[in-house]
């Protein structure tokens, strides 16, 4: 497959406001410089994202799984900027043409087609940072965390990397059911599994992310979490389907579906991404990778929960983690319960 295009753009040092100043999710940087390759032409094309300045020989590998019709990598851009200044490879399968082909059945195939095909040009095109897959991290937002699922549990049949740790963003198909099952009790024993829901999600709700929390019981280590919404401030906090995202236009393909006008419209860099999204994976890699991190990133601790402060130096509303040892209730599935309620 031949490189189609190429850019390299900055990181970015400085931290964002309200972004923390040290540990996961802050602006301690490994590489100033992202390198941005485009193989995405056909619906199991592939974008890579690899760290520059300083190029490392090797780096370890996130796959970074879009929601419905964000084949616009810019959708996410801060967040993979951000996973790639930290040292890791993104790779950003496309997993489908448009809004109405292929059928969602084929998304998880052509995903893994994608990954692969990613892996071989990493490993043997020059000009490439090698890729290490040891220790892979999947990461999936909205249809994404779909397919990441069905992947973690289908990963040796489809011969793609093995999934050590798994960050399930608002993950759910709406009206759609394909690619996903009936229980995730296939999940490998060793996943390291968040499992992120908004309160505020009315587009997929929680009631995916529920259903693989509550049937993922071979896979011990995994915590269920929901973010809530703070409007106690003047800087509002919001809990939508939209958090997740954080648009950069460096990394902007020039569609402009319903889903890329949604992200135009309503995503910001906030508390959301620092405290949550990107702290938690932050912490969740390093932990998977390193034994570093791991009160924040499991374990209902108060490192976990921390939202951040206000300006006016009160605390954000923290997020609310359950144990492998609850059984996750829905009263309305398009939203999580107020309390996550024991099953035993």
């Amino acid at each position: 497959m031949s490189l189609i295009t190429f850019r390299g753009t900055f990181a970015g040092a400085q931290p964002y406001d309200l972004q923390p100043t040290s540990g996961p999710g802050s602006a301690t940087y490994a590489h100033q410089k992202v390198q941005f390759w485009d193989h995405a032409t056909r619906a199991d094309g592939f974008w890579l994202f690899e760290p520059d300045d300083p190029k490392p020989d090797s780096a370890d590998v996130v796959v970074f799984m879009h929601g419905y019709g964000a084949y616009n990598p810019m959708a996410y851009g801060k967040w993979i900027k951000h996973l790639v200044a930290k040292g890791n490879i993104v790779i950003y399968p496309r997993y489908q043409k448009n809004l109405v082909f292929p059928r969602p059945n084929s998304f998880p195939a052509n995903a893994a087609k994608g990954i692969n095909d990613a892996l071989e040009i990493l490993q043997n095109e020059p000009g490439h940072v090698k890729p290490r897959l040891e220790k892979v991290v999947y990461i999936g937002h909205s249809y994404g965390g779909v397919i990441s699922a069905n992947l973690g549990v289908n990963w040796a049949k489809l011969r793609i990397p093995k999934p050590s740790a798994m960050l399930l963003a608002e993950p759910g198909s709406g009206p759609f059911k394909g690619a996903r099952l009936t229980d995730y009790s296939g999940l490998p024993a060793d996943l390291n599994l968040l499992v992120i829901v908004g309160e505020d999600d009315f587009v997929v709700g929680a009631e995916f992310g529920a259903l693989v929390f509550n049937t993922a019981a071979n896979t011990p280590n995994r915590n269920f979490i929901i973010q809530r919404r703070d409007t106690s401030s003047h800087y509002a906090v919001w809990a939508s389907h939209s958090e997740p995202y954080g648009y950069d236009l460096d990394f902007d393909t020039g569609v402009r579906n319903y889903t890329a006008l949604r992200v135009l419209g309503t995503s910001r860099v906030d508390y959301v991404d620092f405290y949550c999204y990107w702290k938690l994976g932050d912490a969740l890699i390093a932990y998977t990778r390193t034994g570093q991190h791991g009160d924040i990133a499991f374990g209902n601790t108060p490192a976990q929960r921390n939202m951040g402060l206000h300006p006016d130096g009160r605390p954000v509303r923290p997020l609310d983690v359950a144990l492998p040892n609850v059984q996750i209730r829905l009263v309305d599935p398009r939203r999580p319960n107020s309390k996550a309620t024991s099953g035993q």
